[in-house]
């Protein structure tokens, strides 16, 4: 709707806003790389496929020797002053980058967070097999939350709930160490484990 056309106090707060104007073209870039026609720099860094340096040259020169070697040109630095190319085979370059990522994410191991449960009047052989059992998740590269619930009266005996924690500690200082003190949390008592060499 035009100016003209809106009521008197609208057109008057249209008119006080300032206009935008940018100083330079804003573009696009998708995640994966430019190649060929969607290249629209004047000028490039082109680099050959073993990484040999072809210099500077206009992005027609460099398509047509891209198109001569039967490969794709591929913008792999956008942002250089001026865009850095390569001239490749982009899909076994794809291939390529989608089987290293593949195997990354095969390395990378992602660290659960297991819990253990503790009672604050717990006997020794109980206390031990719980240990053992955090000790395994520890040896597995998890972290182990140990929380101790204080219930209706128990919250009388906080320093024998510290001693449960403590004793819980010490059994498992081989496989894992201490990354958060034992801390109030409600009505629990939460103590975080880490697996050894991590903290």
């Amino acid at each position: 709707m035009p100016a003209a056309a809106l009521p008197p106090c609208l057109a008057a707060a249209v008119s006080t806003v300032p206009k935008v104007q940018f100083s330079q073209e804003v573009r696009i870039i998708s995640k994966d790389n430019l190649i060929n026609e969607e290249i629209r720099d004047r000028e490039l860094r082109v680099v050959d496929h073993d990484g040999a340096q072809l210099g500077i040259m206009s992005l027609e020169a460099a398509m047509a020797l891209a198109t001569e070697r039967k490969m794709d040109l591929v913008n792999i630095a956008p942002n250089a002053k001026p865009p850095v190319c390569k001239i490749l085979d982009y899909g076994k370059y794809r291939y390529e980058m989608q089987k290293r990522e593949k195997e990354a994410r095969k390395k990378q191991k992602t660290v659960q967070i297991k819990e253990i449960r503790l009672s604050t009047f717990i006997e020794g052989r109980d206390l031990s097999v719980k240990a053992n059992n955090a000790a395994r998740f520890l040896r597995d590269g998890d972290k182990v939350k140990v929380s101790l619930r204080f219930r209706g009266r128990e919250r009388d005996y906080v320093s024998k709930g510290i001693d449960v924690m403590k004793r819980f500690a010490e059994e498992v200082k081989d496989a894992g160490l201490v990354e958060k003190r034992p801390e109030f949390e409600g009505r629990s008592l939460i103590m975080i484990l880490t697996p050894k060499g991590e903290k």
